[in-house]
């Protein structure tokens, strides 16, 4: 890491051109000082009561500094401000239902056993409960600066387990980062909490050496597989290795049966051009790959889809690396043998792309390690690809060669939804996926306590989620105690639980 200070610019997306100058790029003294910094805040932050006030008024003041935020958020992002808006909303809300969590205390997850001399082998007093691991390194999002990045879930759900947090901001939005790891320390300052216990770097290098530090305890990451892969590695490579939560890539794949398609094929498909389109097609639960009959339903469906992507506007992306990454990567896609293009990119300037469809006919994805495989991988923007299947087995092929996935989707028509008969395709598509949806579009995740936002690799690096209150259990370790006196057990696990709280007691909830 240089010792020369490295300006961080804050660059408009729309014209390529630098705002101002955001930070400095982190030296490694002080990535040091940052999660030195965090760990000093693991005593105050082991207070529920008070990190739950901390995650309240967190959220307060956000929403009082909407206006800036959102404002600051479009010009580094072009996601616009009736879209960054709505993130900050969620944003506040996860804050709020965390801090709600924290204050329940069913995430501390207290079981206890007592003592059974009649069991084989005998069960002595047991008494377990889960505790903070210690600092978080959360790694943010380009393509949701509030709700995956400085005050997103990933700093929500470990500041609710108890731990602090150092991010490490993306280079997409450095100023937001800034201005909202501000909000963060203010509110952390009017309960009594040091300012380390949200901290921020910034820079390539800083983000190596975060994962490095030997005082950082676990860390997440939502990104690239190249990228997301090479801290996965790092963080394994530790003396002391540590959890690496990481959301890498998915294609999420969307099956259309046959008659889904004959009952309703333009809906499924203008639909369709509505969520591969949102965001620019920035999502990570973006439909990258469409299974459509090969028939005259599935030529409506393809017909309505390509109609529909035509209207959408052009747009910006996050930025111009990740632009000419998309015109790229549709150009190679398109080239490839059987793949046409019905809606090719249209002819933009220089800082927008245009949507684009492929289609390919589905033998040609069931060949092992061919030129097509290609298109197995996410192209990160406004493009789906659609395979047209002749038969069952055909779609059975191509799905059987997919990686893991964030969702999966399955288009049934509504004899199949009320008879079951789809059962069978359904149950083939959860293996592939942390989410499954049935008639419904994969963009928008609810933030609730049922939510899974996560997947087999390369979906996800974990079995974990990073959305919804389950959240926290990537921050937490469990501990046992075991024939411990009342008077030296935490109060978590003392007899008359005096706390309150949730728990299970020789097998039956309790609270």
């Amino acid at each position: 890491m240089s010792a020369i200070p490295v300006p961080v610019w804050s660059i408009d997306p729309r014209t390529g051109e630098r705002r101002e100058q955001a930070a400095e790029e982190a030296t490694e003294a002080a990535v040091d000082a940052a999660v030195r910094a965090a760990r000093t805040a693991l005593g105050p932050l082991a207070d529920r009561a008070v990190r739950s006030a901390f995650l309240r008024t967190a959220a307060g003041l956000l929403d009082e500094a909407r206006p800036e935020l959102v404002a600051l958020a479009d010009s580094e992002t072009a996601l616009g401000t009736t879209r960054l808006g709505g993130e900050l909303t969620r944003t506040c809300y996860q804050l709020r239902q965390f801090a709600d969590a924290v204050d329940a205390g069913s995430f501390l997850d207290v079981i206890i056993s007592h003592p059974d001399s009649s069991a084989t082998p005998p069960v002595p007093d047991l008494r377990r409960y889960k505790v903070p691991l210690g600092v978080v390194a959360v790694y943010a999002a380009s393509n949701f600066p509030f709700a995956f990045s400085v005050a997103g879930g990933d700093t929500a759900s470990a500041l609710a387990a108890g731990c602090p947090v150092v991010v490490k901001a993306h280079p997409d939005h450095p100023a937001t980062s800034e201005a909202t790891v501000a909000v963060l320390r203010r509110a952390a300052a009017r309960h009594g909490l040091p300012a380390g216990v949200a901290g921020l770097v910034h820079g390539f290098d800083a983000g190596v050496t975060l994962v490095a530090h030997p005082l950082v305890a676990a860390a997440s990451f939502t990104g690239s597989v190249r990228g997301g892969r090479a801290l996965f590695d790092a963080a394994a490579a530790r003396p002391r290795p540590i959890p690496f939560h990481g959301e890498l890539g998915s294609l999420n794949p969307v099956v259309v049966t046959g008659p889904a398609a004959t009952e309703r094929a333009e809906d499924i498909g203008t639909g369709l051009a509505a969520s591969m389109t949102m965001g620019v097609g920035q999502f990570c639960v973006k439909p990258g790959l469409v299974l459509v009959p090969a028939d005259a339903a599935g030529d409506r469906l393809v017909k309505a889809l390509g109609q529909s992507l035509v209207d959408v506007a052009p747009g910006v992306m996050l930025d111009h690396r990740m632009r000419d990454a998309f015109v790229s990567g549709v150009g190679e896609r398109s080239r490839l043998p059987s793949v046409e293009t019905p809606v090719a990119p249209a002819p933009g300037d220089a800082h927008t792309v245009a949507a684009a469809l492929l289609t390919v006919p589905a033998d040609r994805l069931a060949a092992e390690d061919g030129p097509h495989d290609l298109l197995l991988e996410e192209c990160f923007g406004p493009v789906t690809v659609v395979v047209r299947y002749e038969d069952q087995a055909q779609a059975d092929a191509v799905l059987g060669r997919l990686p893991g996935n964030l969702t999966a989707t399955l288009h049934v028509s509504a004899q199949e939804a009320s008879s079951g008969s789809a059962a069978d395709l359904l149950a083939r598509l959860a293996p592939l996926a942390g989410r499954v949806l049935v008639n419904s579009w994969p963009t928008g995740v609810a933030v609730a306590p049922a939510q899974h936002h996560g997947g087999p690799y390369p979906a996800t690096t974990s079995t974990s989620t990073s959305v919804g209150l389950t959240a926290t259990e990537r921050w937490l370790r469990p501990v046992a105690y075991q024939n411990t006196p009342e008077a030296l057990l935490p109060p978590e696990l003392r007899e008359g639980n005096p706390l309150g709280l949730p728990r299970t007691v020789d097998g039956r909830r309790e609270g």
